[in-house]
């Protein structure tokens, strides 16, 4: 058989763990990393952050760079690197007197061999500056980037360079004629913002001034188009420009509700989508203060939260639309606040912060005494840097925090066992159901379900989730469920539609194998031109022959998907050869596509689409 239920190996044990992969995931409390600390910006290697400096020790055994945000970082061995504290700069070297400059706008460095001019390119002259060799250009383009602000000579070899540009740090052994990079695993990813954060999704940050973006199973941050900061920043001035306030640093809305903070210390409110603001009411000590954050209720706007940096509060609330702001700081320690969530029904809030990221539970329904504010300290197990933004999945079920220098980390949000939650068991999200489909229940042990006078299977129960089946005779729109623990019956609205189709990523690793071998697709095995691969997938809807709820798919001739499946790769359609139940899962559906001939390869978007409705989207790699 040539399907994965005929491997027995790590095939089998991915998609078994798979099986309660949602509710493992949730149940931890450690932080995991999203992608590294560079990316892909089509240069000689990955990039990063702005290096300003970089320098040997005298032996040369050690290298040192300080990067654009001051920090002083060091390796031995040219790809792991750690603090260096207390290293200080070398003092620069008197500039030298040249016959003439390769390009406007260089600044020289000399060394004992040589002299280099930095600028967009490196170059690099022998003969006093009458001649220059261009070290990094390529089609006019410079290698490793632009920008290039200070360059080091190993102390044995004169033909090992070491440059610090805009895009990091960049090593040659041969004087120039080939570079590679240093900086994946150089700590320097400065993400400001958060930008997006849905589970299954690609993840977009802000990096400085452009937008990155991390598809589901990949690693590396890809460039993605910065329209949305572009528009964010006009829609900043027109708010100023109405407001009176030329100092607007950051805005939230929530319909025709929009909360403006200042780099004073000030919060300007709009009940009229912007035509209009109004002062709102701030403590005493924000002024000079700039409101780094806001976070305005999507669903209650008299509701919201403030995020400052500077000597006075930290975490501001409202629940009266800014008619007085409460300051929450309470038992938080010293330091700047720069970014920060909330999930009202839960009343918890999460704060970024100098220190790292916090949690506390507090009213956000009403007045109440800031002095009550307990925040914990969730940043243990995070590097120990600042934290500069925080935020919670659509799901309310995982929270993203961006780490200066070290990018983005991911944890299951401590407010989740609160309250019950229903998610898509494939990948978090809060897209609606479908009969056979599978569901994770975050917040509880279960001991049984029943709406619409079904029973739905509990297949797998932890104290912190427990993962459940749609039953195939299940009808929408909405499903009043009824949530059985051992302590309690709890309601909640489920929204079900005939098919709501998601791709299986746990850990945010698509589900994608290999139909020959059964191993599973990722970076370290890509996909094959004209090969099959197989998709698990769930929210396929109903099944022929019908098949009961609760029931593990048969090994031989499993139930077919009824309704027709399209596969698409790069948004073009590829052939589906088979739609079926996973033989010997619940739940599970198994999609075999037969990939074309391609002459294109590297990473593709791929996505499954079934009666109207699309899947989440994630990325195959593909070689010859």
């Amino acid at each position: 058989m040539d399907t994965l239920v005929g491997h027995k190996g790590t095939a089998r044990r991915l998609l078994i763990l798979a099986l309660a992969g949602a509710v493992g995931a949730l149940a931890q409390s450690d932080w995991r990393r999203i992608g590294g600390s560079s990316f892909e910006w089509r240069l000689a290697s990955p990039a990063t952050g702005p290096v300003e400096r970089v320098w040997f020790s005298g032996d040369g055994a050690t290298l040192y760079a300080r990067t654009h945000a001051g920090k002083v970082l060091k390796t031995s061995d040219f790809e792991n690197w750690e603090p260096a504290p207390g290293a200080t700069d070398p003092p620069p070297l008197p500039a030298p007197q040249v016959a003439r400059l390769p390009d406007q706008g260089v600044h020289l460095v000399t060394t004992a061999s040589a002299v280099y001019a930095l600028g967009r390119h490196v170059f690099r002259s022998e003969d006093g500056g009458h001649a220059w060799d261009n070290l990094t250009a390529y089609k006019a383009q410079s290698v490793i980037g632009g920008g290039q602000h200070d360059l080091a000579v190993w102390p044995g070899n004169p033909n090992q360079l070491v440059v610090a540009n805009d895009f990091g740090v960049w090593r040659s052994m041969d004087g120039g004629l080939s570079w590679t990079g240093l900086n994946q695993m150089l700590p320097n990813l400065e993400v400001r913002r958060i930008l997006t954060a849905a589970s299954g999704a690609p993840l977009q940050v802000q990096a400085g001034s452009s937008v990155l973006e991390l598809p589901p199973g990949s690693s590396v941050w890809l460039p993605a188009p910065a329209a949305a900061l572009q528009a964010e920043a006009a829609q900043l001035q027109r708010y100023a420009s109405v407001a009176g306030a030329p100092e607007l640093r950051t805005s939230a809305a929530a319909g025709d509700t929009i909360y403006a903070g200042s780099a004073d210390g000030r919060i300007w409110k709009s009940i009229d989508g912007g035509r209009s603001f109004e002062r709102t009411a701030m403590p005493a000590g924000t002024a000079g203060e700039v409101v780094e954050r806001i976070f305005v209720d999507p669903t209650e706007p008299r509701v919201a939260l403030a995020a400052l940096s500077g000597a006075g509060p930290h975490v501001l609330r409202t629940v009266n639309g800014g008619e007085f702001w409460d300051v929450l700081d309470a038992n938080l320690p010293p330091g700047s606040a720069y970014g920060i969530t909330a999930e009202r029904a839960a009343g918890a809030v999460y704060v970024a912060t100098e220190k790292g990221v916090f949690y506390a539970v507090t009213d956000l329904e009403n007045a109440s005494s800031p002095a009550d504010v307990k925040w914990t300290n969730l940043a243990a197990a995070l590097p120990e840097a600042r934290a500069t933004d925080v935020r919670l999945d659509p799901a309310g079920v995982q929270l993203y925090a961006a780490v200066d220098g070290y990018g983005v980390f991911a944890t299951a949000a401590p407010h989740r066992l609160r309250s019950l939650r229903i998610v898509n068991a494939a990948d978090l999200s809060a897209r609606p159901a479908a009969p056979g489909s599978l569901l994770s229940v975050i917040g509880g042990r279960l001991t049984g379900v029943r709406g619409g006078n079904l029973d739905y299977p509990v297949l797998v129960a932890s104290d912190g989730a427990s993962q459940i089946q749609v039953p195939f005779e299940a009808v929408g729109p909405d499903v009043v469920l009824e949530l059985q623990t051992a302590l309690e019956t709890v309601v909640r609205h489920l929204p079900v539609q005939p098919i709501s189709p998601a791709i299986l990523v746990p850990e945010g690793v698509p589900a994608i194998y290999d139909a020959d071998s059964g191993m599973p697709l990722d970076a370290r095995n890509a996909a094959h031109s004209g090969g099959r691969i197989q998709i698990m997938t769930t929210g396929l809807g109903k099944v022929r022959p019908n098949w009961p709820t609760g029931l593990a798919a048969p090994l031989e001739n499993p139930p077919a998907v009824v309704a027709p499946v399209r596969a698409y790769l790069d948004r073009t359609p590829v052939e589906v050869t088979r739609a079926t139940l996973a033989p010997g899962f619940i739940g599970f559906y198994l999609i075999e596509v037969q990939l074309p001939t391609i002459a294109n390869f590297g990473d593709a978007e791929l996505y499954i689409s079934a009666g109207g409705q699309e899947s989440n989207r994630v990325r195959v790699s593909i070689v010859p």
